[in-house]
């Protein structure tokens, strides 16, 4: 699907690239914090994913925190954008199902309802791509 088209009839590609600019920074940030807040505590984010019965937690904590941070700089810049966000959408999905599914903690369900919307984010940057204003765009 092309990003060179108005978004239903209403916009001009610029608006439409643009939305897609802040909506990139705005699903990035999230993870790449997330992400370098593991990288720089693999003990403490280990020990947690052992706790609640991860295996290999030091090997999770190390990949996790790869895919967010990576994947979120990729996101930011509009880097193999369709690829990463279904990586993404998959990761929240599947993080969702081991750590946020305590539907008597009010955290953990809020932490389910934000993953869920992180997902549809990045579903949609699946289907519509990076925008105008991306890597992906200057090399294609």
């Amino acid at each position: 699907m092309s990003t060179n088209t108005s978004v239903a009839g209403t916009g001009t590609t610029s608006n439409a690239s643009t939305a897609i600019l802040v909506g990139r920074i705005l699903l990035s940030i999230l993870f790449i914090l997330s992400g370098f807040a593991k990288l720089t505590a693999i003990s403490a984010t280990a020990q947690w994913f052992g706790s609640i019965g991860l295996p290999l937690p030091t090997v999770a904590a190390v990949g996790s925190g790869l895919l967010e941070f990576f994947g979120g700089l990729a996101i930011l810049v509009g880097f193999q954008t369709r690829i990463v966000a279904i990586a993404l959408a998959i990761f929240t999905l599947a993080a969702t199902a081991v750590a946020h599914l305590n539907f008597a903690d009010q955290m953990q369900l809020l932490m389910l309802q934000k993953n869920l919307g992180l997902t549809g984010g990045f579903l949609l940057l699946a289907v519509l791509g990076a925008g105008a204003y991306s890597v992906d765009a200057k090399r294609g």
